[in-house]
């Protein structure tokens, strides 16, 4: 009995050069599919940054769209193709989270109170205030007070990533030949970002480390430090906060 011949796999090299002589359909979305796991990495590495309007599914949806429209504007001469789409879709599920009706002007007001009010107790007590306080000091219930800092995590996150964004564009305007994430860690924008984590709290430097590293969530966080996922986003936004004051203030200097 004969075996079945099992048909061997084009090399993405050699699937690109064809599409980029002949721009052929079928060819870009055999790309586009032998990159949607990137896709599902990415969506669930900034799952907190859609969450509360959107599901996987809906982004991966999306990132299909525009992974097939970087292929179409893909430039070989520039880098690798994975190092450009990564940019593409981290740059559309911030888009997408943007455009998005996810946040009230009366939750923001709350959020921008609860920040305050938590300030203020750290300066009164010399350490920082619980949940309790601070709920009690804006005169919100636990339940409502827990939902307004998860709002404000979500809303730090896209923040945070808007930034790396835009320092990616920045960095990239100085360099000719290649795609930023390619050459991350001989740029002058890494030193600076290790720099200004280096001067964080140790808390402060483990929770950015786990969740931007490590891709665990808020409740996976709160498990390994032994505090509530409420006070994870409070470490987190604090965190968030200074490595945006010190960002900005490099980019303003250039």
């Amino acid at each position: 009995m004969r075996a079945a011949v099992v048909e061997k796999e084009r090399p993405i090299e050699e699937l690109f050069s064809e599409f980029l002589r002949t721009r052929a359909e079928d060819l870009k979305w055999e790309i586009v599919l032998r990159h949607s796991n990137m896709i599902k990495s990415i969506a669930l590495r900034l799952h907190d940054v859609y969450a509360s309007f959107a599901q996987v599914d809906d982004i991966i949806n999306e990132g299909l769209i525009t992974l097939a429209d970087a292929v179409e504007k893909y430039d070989p001469a520039k880098g690798s193709f994975e190092a450009y789409a990564a940019i593409r879709v981290r740059g559309m599920i911030i888009d997408y989270a943007k455009k998005q009706d996810w946040v009230a002007s009366s939750v923001r007001r709350r959020v921008q109170k609860i920040e305050q009010a938590s300030a203020e107790l750290a300066t009164k007590f010399g350490r920082e205030p619980t949940e309790e306080e601070v709920a009690e000091q804006v005169g919100l219930t636990l339940p409502q007070y827990r939902r307004a800092m998860g709002i404000s995590y979500t809303r730090n996150v896209i923040s945070l990533e808007e930034l790396v964004e835009q320092n990616r564009e920045h960095w990239a305007a100085e360099s000719e030949a290649r795609y930023p994430e390619e050459e991350l860690q001989r740029s002058e924008l890494v030193e600076v970002l290790s720099a200004a984590i280096s001067t964080l709290d140790r808390n402060e430097q483990l929770v950015l480390s786990l969740y931007h590293e490590r891709d665990l969530k808020r409740t996976e966080i709160s498990a390994v430090l032994g505090v509530s996922p409420v006070r994870v986003s409070q470490i987190h936004t604090k965190a968030l906060r200074k490595l945006r004051k010190m960002l900005s203030q490099y980019l303003e200097g250039d």
